[in-house]
């Protein structure tokens, strides 16, 4: 099984669909754009978002035992996915690639 290198890429805030649909929170996202985690399986890397984890463990599954070019073509890299959070006031794109 191989290594998924995850890179945080971009993180979006929709402050319109916030403030007309969200409760007030305190805390709702540690993710920077330019972090990198790396996963082995199924366990969570240490620092990651949980919810994100679970959008995108079956990806990162995939890719770590073979899977390639997903969705006929999507990404430049066969070996590579681009998957965001479930979090839709601020969602966070991230980067999954296998280590070679």
């Amino acid at each position: 099984m191989k290594q998924v290198r995850i890179t945080v890429k971009r993180k979006a805030c929709y402050q319109d669909l916030m403030a007309e649909y969200e409760n007030p929170i305190e805390h709702a996202c540690d993710m920077v754009e330019g972090q990198v985690f790396i996963a082995d399986g199924w366990q969570r890397p240490e620092g990651m978002c949980e919810s994100a984890w679970e959008t995108m463990s079956p990806f990162v599954m995939a890719l770590a035992h073979g899977a390639e070019n997903f969705y006929d073509g999507w990404m430049k890299n066969p070996r590579s996915a681009m998957i965001s959070c479930n979090d839709g006031f601020r969602p966070v794109s991230f980067l999954l690639e296998v280590v070679e």
